[in-house]
């Protein structure tokens, strides 16, 4: 098989952002019929694993070595990617705002910059600093100015670790992995979180809850499995998936900035399905992370070889 050209790595990179994008339209049903945040994303984490698990099975036929090899990525990914970081999240947003709580986890992408300029030594290029500037603005005009204020320490503290969490995930989702193929490392990352999130919703360290009758959705009583099958598959399966064969194939820092259309995406969702309000502001912030992540990608192009012909 041959290298994965870049355009595909900035598609799967598109189909990711999307994807998690719809979770927020598909997941406010259940959270207004009664779920707590950590039971959905729980059984969220749990039904995207096993939709995964068939395609697992097929691609690891006779190559089970793989994850015992990768062992370290696979816990990673499910203990920090996935769990730990859910759980930092949700554990700020019970005591900052939820705005408040995806502007600092939205961070990841500054300090993937930051841990590479403090390893390296070596100041990143000016172009990645004017990106990192606009794409943060434009994050905080898409999320909302209000969500910069002075709040919980705590909440701002368990925030400020979803960031690194999430951070963790570009970097184990950019690293090889000694040819485990991205949806095995989404797969197997997914079942390994699901029940670490439950034993934390058993300890009672979060709330807990869910309820089983039907939900509205879209203005209809729908059963409340639809909505979270189309979060499982799409907005969880699909985007991880997807988001790790982007960092794979275009590194760490450029997938973690693409990753800040997320916002942007979910906004749209919001404004499409939803019927929620979309300001010129916000509109105008997308065009700023934009801006930012074609900034970082000019930097990455000019810093790559170029090819010789044979």
């Amino acid at each position: 098989m041959g290298i994965p050209s870049k355009s595909t790595g900035l598609i799967a990179a598109a189909v990711s952002f999307i994807s998690f994008g719809t979770s927020g339209a598909f997941v406010k049903p259940l959270l207004e019929a009664g779920w707590s945040p950590a039971a959905a994303v729980t059984a969220r984490a749990l039904t995207a694993g096993l939709v995964l698990l068939p395609f697992v099975v097929v691609l690891m036929r006779g190559r089970w070595g793989l994850l015992r090899q990768a062992r370290w990525p696979v816990l990673g990914m499910g203990l920090v990617g996935v769990a730990i970081t859910q759980v930092l999240y949700f554990a700020a947003i019970q005591r900052i705002p939820v705005a408040t709580a995806l502007l600092i986890e939205f961070l990841a992408p500054l300090i993937l910059v930051g841990f590479t300029w403090a390893v390296s030594r070596r100041t990143p290029a000016p172009v990645v600093l004017i990106g990192s500037v606009l794409a943060v603005g434009g994050l905080v005009l898409v999320i909302g100015p209000g969500a910069i204020q002075a709040v919980d320490p705590l909440g701002l503290a368990a925030a400020f670790g979803a960031a690194i969490g999430c951070s963790v995930y570009f970097v184990i989702a950019a690293r090889p992995n000694n040819g485990l193929p991205p949806v095995a490392l989404a797969g197997a990352g997914l079942l390994l979180a699901a029940p670490v999130l439950a034993v934390v919703g058993a300890t009672g360290l979060l709330p807990f809850t869910a309820t089983f009758g039907d939900v509205p959705l879209f203005g209809t009583p729908t059963a409340w499995w639809v909505p979270l099958l189309v979060v499982a598959v799409v907005g969880t399966a699909l985007a991880y998936a997807s988001g790790i064969t982007a960092s794979g194939i275009l590194g760490s820092r450029l997938a973690s900035f693409i990753a800040l259309l997320e916002v942007v995406s979910a906004s749209l969702f919001a404004w499409l399905l939803l019927g929620e309000g979309l300001s010129p502001l916000q509109l105008f912030g997308g065009l700023l992370i934009l801006a930012g992540i074609a900034s970082v990608k000019a930097e990455r192009q000019k810093v790559e070889p170029v090819p010789v012909p044979a």
